[in-house]
């Protein structure tokens, strides 16, 4: 009989008859797929497939209906979110369901391979106990929010990423990280076409805003290069950015950034082209939507404690060294 129902969180999964490592594999499942636990034993379950399949399987691994139900909301919210620029991995990287490194990798990323970058977040690398606040020094983790090319969201470590801007343009980064890149229309020069560019950095990855400065960058039809024709440092920015299409008679396009005042007030500021120059034509207060909460329940439903009606083995041994004494 199913006590409690469970979907599997990573790529695939082995059922194993029992729980010794070289254990006959029953069945393979893989991510989505829903079972029903059918017993605990420690951090393991027991699960029954559709197919009527049963085995043993880490805990950790699988996903409550819960879980999955927010899974299915991001994957929609995703889909109407816009892009921040392409990234592509150094090399063969796990896409995971939460920003966590213990959190079920659904995907493999390819070298090579390209996801488009939407998100961004800081956690602790090791979350502390729950009611446990956070050591100040404890090292934490960025982690990018990506749109795979069938559409699902995942997280990636940031560090293992690049964003795929040419290096033409990105060697200019100054030794700070692309956070988002867009291009701005483009011209033709020596038979050859060149883009323009809007770009972010950052220099530390672990911090709760997305960019500390944005930079446009202009193909020079007269000196046949790069060159800087905006500039601003010392932000503290966010996603998402926007690049507005064109408007009917204009050489450009305008663009959009969200960043906070001196004042602490976060501003949505609008920029538009004028030649090779950029001015900034509106200003809005805005404010950043909530993000959904994480779900602190456990990959899947945790089994209750045993019970003890002894009262347990340290109070067992209390009563022992009490009789020893007092005879």
């Amino acid at each position: 009989m199913a006590i409690a129902e469970a979907y599997v969180g990573g790529i695939s999964l082995n059922l194993r008859k029992d729980l010794a490592p070289r254990a006959e594999v029953t069945a393979t499942v893989k991510h989505g797929e829903k079972l029903e636990i059918l017993a605990y034993r420690r951090r393991f379950a027991k699960v029954r497939t559709q197919s009527g399949a049963e085995g043993w399987t880490d805990g950790r691994q699988l996903l409550t209906p819960e879980q999955m139900a927010r899974l299915r909301r991001s994957a929609e919210r995703a889909a109407t979110v816009g892009s921040q620029g392409k990234m592509t991995p150094f090399d063969l990287l796990n896409v995971h369901i939460e920003a966590q490194r213990q959190s079920p990798t659904f995907y493999q990323l390819q070298e090579g391979e390209s996801a488009d970058l939407i998100g961004h977040r800081v956690t602790p690398r090791h979350a502390p106990p729950a009611g446990t606040p956070l050591p100040p020094d404890a090292p934490m983790d960025s982690w990018s929010l990506v749109r795979l090319k069938d559409g699902r969201p995942g997280w990636v470590l940031s560090r293992m990423m690049m964003m795929a801007i040419p290096d033409e343009v990105g060697q200019y980064a100054e030794g700070h990280h692309i956070t988002a890149y867009f291009p701005l229309g483009s011209v033709e020069d020596q038979g050859q076409t060149r883009q323009h560019w809007l770009w972010t950095t950052i220099q530390s990855r672990i911090n709760p805003y997305h960019f500390d400065s944005f930079r446009v960058f202009v193909w020079s039809t007269r000196r046949h290069r790069y060159e800087t024709a905006y500039i601003e440092r010392n932000l503290k920015g966010y996603y998402p950015i926007e690049v507005h299409p064109m408007l009917e008679g204009a050489t450009m396009p305008r663009f959009s950034l969200i960043f906070s005042a001196r004042d602490g007030v976060l501003y949505r500021r609008t920029y538009e082209f004028q030649g090779y120059h950029v001015r900034q034509i509106e200003k809005t207060a805005w404010q950043l939507p909530r993000e959904e909460e994480e779900d602190s329940t456990p990959a899947a439903p945790a089994p209750p404690p045993p019970k003890d009606s002894s009262g347990g083995l340290l109070a067992r041994v209390k009563d022992k060294l009490k009789d020893l004494f007092n005879r």
